[in-house]
């Protein structure tokens, strides 16, 4: 009955289905086994009228020319540019740790001694790894790395991946720059904004289509099998491209062990104020159990009374217990994946594509990059 099978309506997924129904005419089943759309970026608006990202903030940003026009048919944006805080020594202070961040926390003399020492290394505006900073010859600058390796990255990233920061791969460590200058901008991207009615009837934009069946609340592994590289949907062959978007163990029944995950809990909590802190969001990477906070009346303006904050406490990955957030890149994990593609490389009408799927961690923007990619 259908010409395509795409699994997970995520971005991946919903793109791919977009584009194979609005460009090539295909007739395609969308699967997804939770009973909305979106993925990790749906939203909703709770009994207060706060637009709420039920699974953490997400907030888009790019530079692609290609990616915003693409997804500016299905939204118009509300203009976000995101600020985060952390709390460090008992003071609030913008991150990324920038020249602003190193004026609040040393006195002037020595903030703008410091200044001066970096903007001999590097160029203005320009964003430095803290561990590219520990390399460095000269003692100040040495000195300030590992004031920021110790306040910001050490156990900030010691609670979220419950790993000693050497045992993390430098994708993440590239993570937690310091600037070089004055930008308090979490992100620089040239595209920044949120979708103004929200994520989730961006989704429902993108996927009104005729030729696009969704079935929510269905798990794609209870009706499909792999035998001898082929796959049979309730017990036929089906000879169309399938798209998978999820765990890549699991589609293998986990042949190859378990791919490693953190996960989170998060706590939601309805207070009786306008405002509860001064930015979207407040990290604390000292002796705290959860990372950070986000208030969600920063994203999307509210007039309500009340607001909503974010409470993300890092935890270890549980298969059916909990749900698989962030990849844990390691040599090994990387070998266990390798082995998993070789299995998928086996059939020919499959495509993995997506964070679950590739076991890579992508930004919005990127995984709808991938997925146009795909799809074309």
């Amino acid at each position: 009955m259908f010409d395509v099978i795409v699994v997970g309506a995520g971005f991946a997924g919903s793109v791919i289905a977009e584009r194979l129904a609005t460009q090539k005419q295909q007739s395609v089943l969308l699967i997804e086994k939770e009973k909305h759309i979106g993925g990790h970026c749906h939203d909703y608006r709770n009994e207060y009228g706060i637009l709420v990202h039920k699974y953490g903030p997400h907030l888009f940003h790019t530079d692609s020319p290609q990616v915003w026009k693409y997804l500016s048919q299905f939204t118009e944006w509300e203009v976000y540019q995101h600020h985060v805080l952390a709390l460090i020594d008992g003071q609030k202070v913008p991150l990324p740790f920038s020249f602003k961040t190193i004026e609040k926390l040393f006195p002037p003399d020595f903030a703008r001694h410091l200044e001066e020492k970096l903007l001999k290394v590097y160029q203005f505006n320009q964003k430095v790894p803290v561990f590219e900073l520990l390399k460095q010859g000269d003692s100040d600058i040495k000195a300030l790395a590992e004031y920021v390796y110790e306040k910001v990255f050490k156990f900030y990233t010691m609670k979220q991946w419950e790993l000693a920061p050497d045992q993390i791969d430098e994708a993440v460590s590239a993570r937690v720059p310091i600037f070089i200058g004055y930008d308090t901008r979490y992100f620089t991207d040239t595209y920044q904004a949120v979708p103004k009615q929200g994520y989730t009837r961006l989704f429902e934009k993108l996927l009104d289509h005729p030729k696009i069946k969704l079935f929510l609340g269905l798990n794609f592994l209870e009706i499909a099998e792999i035998k001898s590289n082929t796959i049979y949907i309730d017990g036929r062959q089906f000879k169309g491209n399938i798209y998978y978007t999820g765990m890549v163990d699991e589609l293998f029944d986990f042949c190859e062990g378990e791919l490693p995950y953190r996960s989170l809990s998060l706590h939601f909590e309805n207070i009786p104020k306008e405002q509860y802190q001064e930015a979207t969001t407040i990290n604390y990477p000292g002796n705290y159990d959860f990372t950070r906070i986000t208030e969600f009346k920063h994203i999307h303006p509210s007039e309500s009374k009340m607001t909503t904050i974010l409470k993300e406490y890092p935890l270890k990955y549980e298969r059916y217990v909990n749900r698989p957030y962030y990849p844990i890149f390691n040599a090994e994990s990387k070998r266990q994946y390798d082995k998993y593609v070789e299995k998928a490389k086996g059939i020919k009408n499959l495509q993995l594509v997506g964070r679950l799927a590739e076991y890579k961690y992508y930004d919005m923007d990127d995984i709808v990059a991938r997925a146009l990619t795909c799809a074309e």
